[in-house]
């Protein structure tokens, strides 16, 4: 019984910046891996960003010196920089622990002039 609830997306022209939360709730293994993912409409969808319990940090390429995710406990945050048209997307927040996984919702992050 593991809930995310995110927050945070929205409209933001070329350059701006956003700050997607996502909070986890429920039974909870204290080692976990949280996240987020996001698809573009035709496309696959990808990883952005995943933060371990003990603070390892994975990034895509293409976000990499822009997006910075950073968490307090089963809290996952997704801070977004230089946003681009390019990252216009449902961003998806995850949680794994115990061969286990867990999404949200989804947020919509639109980048547009």
């Amino acid at each position: 019984q593991v809930q995310l609830v995110e927050s945070g997306g929205g409209l933001v022209q070329p350059g701006g910046s956003l700050r997607l939360s996502c909070a986890a709730s429920g039974s909870i293994f204290s080692i976990n891996t949280m996240g987020w993912y996001r698809q573009a409409p035709g496309k696959e969808r990808e990883l952005v960003a995943t933060i371990t319990s003990g603070g390892s940090l994975n990034y895509a390429d293409s976000v990499k010196g822009r997006f910075t995710i950073s968490r307090e406990k089963n809290m996952v945050y997704l801070q977004m920089n230089s946003l681009k048209p390019e990252d216009t997307a449902v961003y998806y927040c995850t949680l794994r622990f115990l061969s286990r996984s867990y999404w949200g919702q989804g947020t919509q992050v639109t980048v547009s002039s």
